[in-house]
């Protein structure tokens, strides 16, 4: 199938220290991509220039277009959509004028298929149904994730980037949520999945990056992923000699860095 986004040689610097350093990578329509790693080594940086809110150097390319120079505006119009670390919910509004806020511009553009999709995302989320005449401050942590999801959806992206959604989350609700993401895939849409929680990411994902001080170390499919001795040793809390490193394949690809 074909790349739905390309990335070539995407550097990022914040002043002299650069924080992602010449990143290649690509998501292909319908599936999901995880890029793990360590805390700081850039994987919030890199959304963040993809999205266009950090300015980049490289080669970004979206449905075959090179967005480089596109606004944030102009790449969520374009059905790329980011769900931010901190969720940037609007505390003091309630749940359902947060999911109106996430259809916004299709509002603009005078699209007559927005009550739909909020069928859609409440079927999707009974919990925010229930929940949709109170304030998005008051929810819980995992409900906060669900509508940071529910108002990313109602934009009906293409490409939906998450970054971090397990943050702060109990294991059970860990797992609610990255059984959500995984049934997104059905929906057609693609998912570009940033995690730290390297074990989640790698059972939900198709295909997977390794990012260590800003450069891809390990790429390959999630499953291969998952069996390479490093990332077990370093990302799943499995040691050298445990049976899932023993049985390591090789479908993991050194990169350079």
């Amino acid at each position: 199938m074909a790349a739905l986004l390309e990335v070539k040689d995407l550097s990022v610097a914040y002043g002299k220290v650069e924080a992602v350093h010449k990143v290649s990578l690509s998501v292909t329509e319908g599936t999901i991509v995880s890029v793990i790693g360590p805390n700081g080594a850039g994987k919030t940086t890199l959304l963040a220039a993809l999205m266009g809110t950090l300015a980049a150097h490289g080669d970004i390319r979206y449905r075959n277009e090179a967005i480089g120079s596109l606004s944030v505006e102009q790449r969520v119009g374009g059905g790329l959509v980011l769900v931010p670390e901190k969720r940037d919910l609007f505390a003091s509004m309630t749940v359902a004028d947060n999911l109106e806020l996430g259809a916004f511009a299709r509002a603009r553009r005078g699209d007559r298929d927005i009550a739909r999709t909020l069928d859609d995302v409440y079927a999707r989320f009974p919990r925010l149904q229930e929940r949709r005449a109170q304030l998005a401050g008051t929810l819980s942590g995992g409900e906060r994730q669900m509508l940071a999801l529910g108002r990313a959806l109602m934009s009906k992206p293409k490409l939906l980037m998450l970054d971090e959604p397990s943050l702060g989350l109990a294991p059970l609700v860990v797992r609610e949520i990255f059984n959500i993401v995984s049934a997104l895939k059905a929906t057609g849409v693609s998912i570009l999945l940033v995690e730290q929680n390297a074990r989640a990411a790698l059972q939900v994902s198709d295909y997977g990056y390794v990012l260590e001080t800003g450069e891809l170390a390990l790429e390959g499919p999630s499953v291969e992923l998952a069996s390479n001795p490093k990332v077990a040793a370093t990302y799943l809390g499995q040691g050298a000699g445990d049976g899932a490193a023993r049985n390591a394949l090789d479908g993991a690809s050194p990169r350079a860095g």
